[in-house]
């Protein structure tokens, strides 16, 4: 690893600390307490939207000034409708269960030893993630109700949206009677600060990662501090032969171009051979209607305006309005391309053929298999789990989009009445 200049790690190990020291009081917060916080802060979020909105101003601005993409100054974007959005978000945590307390299971041994597992916060969880200030709310949101304290290391192209929505959520926890420092920003721009925080380990308990895959790269390959791997996202949609084709065009152009730029967007269509003639000319008329960029393999090559498909295209997460596609011979073909392209994210079948539905699903490796419906619901939103922390790749300990749950880790409760061994 390289150097990180001394004043920085000094910097973030000093918020690091704080943190730890707040998450003594929330571990043992009720809900009632933790809940009226949450309705605090959403209640703050909107009570400083000019402030929160000239802040965005600035970093869109900055960000159109440097070229930024397209995709990434809409998720950097904010406006009063995404700020309600947010700010409902944090209702919606309020009234899920608290999952602090929890008994996971639980038994009386046969030497009458009473034994529990229950959940409890992991700590300190920090975020590390790019331009989404929604992000912001959402992970001091849900650690906030998990019993964490939080440390926020957004992205610089969105530091002033970023500081006034902490600002304001920090003035609304300590109303509340809990600590400010329950939400802190992590200090400094550069990257030496994202260093600092991948090493306070023994500081901070678990880092999530939230952004492209070199974001996400980055971390997991160089932080010595535990890493939930979230998700990039090449999606799949497969049409089968026993498609409902009109369910199939609907399925398509959603899990597409419902929200393009985002993880739970379709990447790659895959059509059955034998559906291809009469379902291509309708998907690849509805696709460039809504200005996709197709890049099909050979059996759409006919079609004006497809471009020829790559192995990088099929390996892509193009968060745009571009998507790849190819015909399969069958079921069995779907699934051995899903298994060589896909992030193993989510990815979807649309058949009336409940065997083919089974197969797919019992053999797609992925946090979230849909049959029949859109790729963009995964989504902790969509799931019922309120607002989501991320959408987890990985295979331990979380999997799918992480609420409440995935934010705690457990402890055993032994009671005895005298016991000894």
């Amino acid at each position: 690893m390289s150097t990180v200049e001394h004043s920085v790690v000094t910097a973030v190990q000093e918020v690091a600390v704080k943190a730890r020291e707040a998450s003594y009081d929330l571990a043992v917060a009720t809900r009632t307490v933790k809940d009226a916080a949450l309705l605090a802060m959403a209640d703050a979020l909107l009570a400083s939207t000019d402030s929160i909105l000239a802040g965005n101003a600035e970093d869109v601005a900055r960000a159109e000034a440097n070229g930024t993409s397209p995709n990434i100054i809409d998720r950097l974007r904010l406006d009063p409708e995404r700020l309600e959005g947010m700010a409902q978000g944090l209702r919606d945590v309020a009234g899920l269960p608290d999952p602090v307390g929890e008994v996971v299971r639980g038994s009386t041994l046969a030497n009458g030893l009473e034994l529990r597992q229950v959940r409890v916060p992991f700590g300190v969880i920090g975020m590390i993630y790019e331009a989404r200030p929604n992000v912001t709310v959402d992970a001091a949101g849900i650690c906030l109700k998990s019993g964490n304290a939080v440390l926020l290391r957004g992205s610089s192209n969105a530091r002033s949206s970023n500081a006034a929505i902490v600002e304001a959520l920090r003035g609304a926890v300590v109303a509340s009677g809990l600590p400010a420092d329950a939400v802190q920003m992590v200090p400094g721009e550069t990257h030496d600060s994202v260093k600092a925080l991948m090493r306070a380990r023994g500081l901070v308990d678990l880092l999530i990662p939230r952004g492209g895959a070199g974001l996400i790269n980055s971390v997991v390959t160089e932080s010595i501090v535990p890493v939930i791997e979230t998700g990039v996202g090449n999606c799949h949609v497969y049409v089968d032969a026993a498609a409902d084709l009109e369910k199939a065009l609907a399925i398509v152009m959603n899990s597409k171009t419902q929200r393009n730029s985002v993880c739970n967007a379709a990447e790659s269509l895959l059509v059955h051979e034998d559906v291809a003639s009469e379902f291509l000319p309708r998907v690849v008329e509805a696709l460039q209607g809504a200005g996709v960029t197709i890049h099909g393999d050979e059996h759409f090559a006919d079609f004006d305006g497809v471009l020829p498909v790559t192995e990088e295209d099929y390996a892509e997460e193009f968060l745009a309005a571009r998507i790849a596609a190819k015909v399969v011979v069958d079921v069995e073909e779907a699934i051995a391309h899903v298994r060589r392209y896909s992030s193993g994210h989510t990815d979807a079948i649309v058949t009336e053929d409940m065997a083919a539905s089974r197969r797919f699903v019992a053999a797609v490796d992925s946090a979230a298999v849909a049959v029949n419906a859109s790729t963009r619901f995964t989504d902790g939103g969509e799931f019922g789990f309120g607002a989501e922390i991320g959408i987890s790749t990985q295979k331990l300990h979380a999997r799918g989009p992480m609420g409440l749950p995935e934010m705690t880790s457990t402890k055993y409760v032994v009671v005895g009445d005298g016991h000894v061994r």
